[in-house]
């Protein structure tokens, strides 16, 4: 399990240091069923070392798991990732990656708690593995933001196709992005910040 953390004997690293100017802090989920790019996206936009809990697959998960699509997969994340980013002077954003397997979502209720929002990631080829994941978002009333990942060979569809095959109402906000970019994965974050202004939640 990997804990790396963004401290050293000599003490942290300056990008690790938050700026004097900072006056809020918001915490942000990064939600998705398993292997749709959660810690990926995670350690793309993160200023600091990303906190990572991932595993080596064990045959242990063969037929626990629906890895089906991502068969390729090695590792898996069993706690949860954290990353953080200033999204300027004065706004920072903690980010913490859920773990996609649904036998890992007793963990949620903790990573959820105190957050005002969350990323929902997709895959367009795995469509399934998100349904129950917003489905919880919806009973526990966190506003969220759809952002659809690319994968290689992964097929287009039109935005109004998705909103139907996810049952998102038209008002969440639905981004395409490339979880592998930091830039890209800003612009999720942002899409999220400006979705939680318009419904007036305090950014504390």
């Amino acid at each position: 399990m990997d804990f790396r953390s963004s401290d050293t004997i000599t003490g942290p690293r300056s990008e690790d240091v938050l700026p004097d100017t900072a006056t809020a802090a918001v915490k942000v989920v990064v939600v998705g069923g398993f292997g749709v790019g959660k810690t990926t996206m995670v350690g793309s936009v993160s200023e600091i070392r990303p906190l990572t809990t991932e595993e080596t697959m064990t045959q242990a998960g063969v037929g626990v798991d629906d890895n089906v699509g991502v068969e390729t997969k090695t590792a898996t994340t069993v706690a949860m990732d954290f990353g953080r980013i200033s999204l300027s002077d004065e706004l920072i954003l903690y980010l913490f990656g859920t773990p996609g397997q649904e036998r890992f979502w007793f963990l949620w209720n903790g990573l959820f708690e105190g957050a005002l929002g969350a990323v929902v990631l997709i895959d367009t080829r795995r469509l399934q593995v998100s349904f129950d994941v917003i489905g919880r978002l919806e009973e526990r009333g966190v506003p969220f933001v759809v952002a659809v990942n690319t994968f290689p060979g992964a097929p287009k569809h039109p935005v109004e196709a998705l909103r139907s095959a996810l049952d998102l109402p038209d008002e969440v906000p639905m981004i395409d992005c490339d979880a592998r970019l930091r830039a890209s994965s800003r612009d999720v974050l942002m899409t999220l910040m400006r979705y939680l202004h318009s419904l007036a939640v305090p950014l504390t």
